[in-house]
Order: C-alpha cells, then structure tokens, then sequence
C-alpha cells in the first residue's frame, strides 16, 4: 500500500491494549453528570438511574429494523457466508487475532462501509451518546462488526470477560454495540457484564493479588454475578469503559448473534493527525491496526465499494468538518 493511504496509526496506545484506535483512549472531558442542567435527549430518569447504578444501557429501536436487517444482510455477504446453510459458517479465520480471547467469536473485518456509517450517523444514535457524555460535538468510533455462530458439537468456550482499559487508569470512556438481530435467547451468544463489580471495583480490588491481571478478572466468586443482556435488533447497548464486559459463547443449536461496534466520544478537534487519520480512513475504506484489530487480508472493503456518503451530521461525527 502507498504512502497516501497508509498513515500510522491513529492512536498508538492500542497496538499492546485493546480499545479503538479511531479515538482517544480517554477523553478530557467528564462523562455527564447532569450538572451542566441540559434536559436529556433519549435517555429517560428512569434509564439515566440505571445507567449510572449499572454503567450499562440499552436504548431501544436505536435504528429501523429494516436498517438492522439490511446491515446484517451485508455483513453474511461481506464475510462470505450464508445465513441458511450452516456448512459455510465455519470456514478459518482470515487472519490472525493477537488478542487471543477474541478468536473465534466472529469478529467481521469490515469498517467503512455505507451500512455501517447509516446506523453511525442516524440521529437517536448520536443522541444517546449526547446523553452520556452531556456535549454536543462527539466523533464516532470507526470500528467493525460481529458475527458470533452457534458452538460446533464438541467445542467448548467458556466466553470471556475483561476491561479493554486499564480500570485503575479511570478511563473517561464508553462502549457500545448495536444490535442487528434479535439477541433475546441468553443461549446464542451477545453482550455479558458484571454490574456488581463495576459498582464494587475499589472493594474488590483489595480482595486480589498485586500482581493480577489488570485486563481481564479472576471470576470466582463473581459466576453469579454476570449478567447476559437481551437486545432486539435496531437496540444500542451503551457501557461505560470501567463496566467489565465480554461475549458469551452461542451455546444455541442455530441463531446466529449480529451486531455492530458502535461508540463516541468527544471531538478532538485540535488533533490534526487523529482527525487526518480518520478521514483517510472513510475515504480509503482502511482498517484500523492493533491489538484487537487483525484487518482483512482480502482488502474487499478497500477495492470492491465506494466511500461511504455521509450526512451533515455523518460529516461532523467523522471529523471532516468542524462542530
């Protein structure tokens, strides 16, 4: 790859650490805490109360369903497989993974794409994220999508959960996930946390060895403290970056979990080499690199479709023109 298409990378904290490397690993500014008395976009009390007491939300029917399925269509033809016959769905992976707990859960190596910036730049998406952050001017994580398949008879995964930031770092950080097909069988793989020790973390810690995995929990103890969230497509799952999180195995004979990557945080503005970054990205249809981030060998996205088209507000969340 040239020159002009292939800048460093966007922000060099994430080749040893998971995250996305399309933003900043933590922002400047605070998550919302209501004090700047702005009346809330999407979020109701109700959903405010259980986001600050669990650190995770779901905002439902974020997107059309039609939108949902219309994504989930391109990603079974991006990744080459076929949603009614199981014998395509276990073909190896493209590349390897360095971030080995991430292996075979069906990560899709696609970025740019127009479905992927249509759910991006829909406008009670980007509300959500103005709720918990409490700003106006985010950008959009530029991040991938999931196809997590059913366990074939005779393999075993015990699914995971881990922090992708260092919790003593206190990261000023979210997460989120969008779901793009029905996730309500706590069987068929999808979103897992552990509210109690998002809550409890400061306690917990005092209970651990010094010299503990600051990435990933020991979970004993913990077992029946993790909870499996249920989404319908078109729902966003918000979770603050503290929130300890991971993916469940699909233990169900047939249903297949789909879902996009989707967060933001506050605009950077200032930052001339992440926002350049950014828009090479969009506009060469080019992966992130790192830890978590193996790209596509196939280099589809770059060669086989056009740059996404984006609206005013699809313009403001990628950084190409200014809040």
């Amino acid at each position: 790859m040239d020159k002009e298409t292939k800048l460093e990378m966007a922000n060099k904290a994430h080749e040893e650490i998971p995250g996305n490397p399309s933003t900043a690993t933590s922002s400047k500014i605070k998550l919302n805490d209501r004090s700047n008395g702005k009346p809330l976009k999407v979020l109701s009390e109700e959903d405010w109360n259980f986001w600050m007491h669990n650190g995770y939300i779901v905002i439902k029917n974020a997107i059309p369903k039609e939108q949902a399925k219309a994504t989930a269509d391109f990603i079974w033809e991006f990744d080459e497989k076929d949603p009614s016959d199981p014998k395509t769905w276990y073909a190896p992976p493209r590349a390897e993974m360095k971030m080995k707990e991430l292996t075979g859960t069906g990560m899709v190596e696609v970025y740019n794409h127009q479905h992927l910036w249509n759910n991006r730049q829909m406008p009670r998406v980007y509300d959500a994220f103005v709720d918990v952050w409490g700003t106006e001017k985010l950008w959009v994580t530029i991040d991938r999508a999931n196809l997590n398949f059913p366990l074939q008879p005779g393999v075993e995964k015990k699914g995971f959960i881990h922090w992708d930031y260092n919790p003593e770092t206190r990261p000023q950080n979210v997460q989120g996930v969008l779901a793009l097909a029905d996730q309500t069988d706590e069987n068929m793989g999808g979103f897992q946390c552990i509210p109690w020790l998002y809550r409890n973390y400061d306690t917990w810690k005092l209970t651990q060895p010094k010299d503990r995995d600051h990435f990933q929990p020991n979970l004993k103890g913990l077992e029946d403290k993790i909870v499996k969230v249920k989404m319908e497509a078109g729902d966003l799952l918000i979770f603050n970056s503290t929130e300890p999180h991971g993916i469940r195995p699909n233990k169900s004979k047939n249903k297949v979990r789909i879902a996009q990557y989707i967060s933001m945080m506050p605009a950077e503005e200032e930052n001339g080499e992440l926002r350049q970054w950014r828009i090479n990205s969009w506009k060469n249809r080019i992966a992130p690199e790192g830890y978590a981030f193996p790209g596509d060998p196939r280099n589809w996205e770059r060669d086989k479709y056009e740059t996404a088209k984006l609206s005013p507000l699809g313009e403001k969340l990628l950084g190409l023109k200014d809040w």
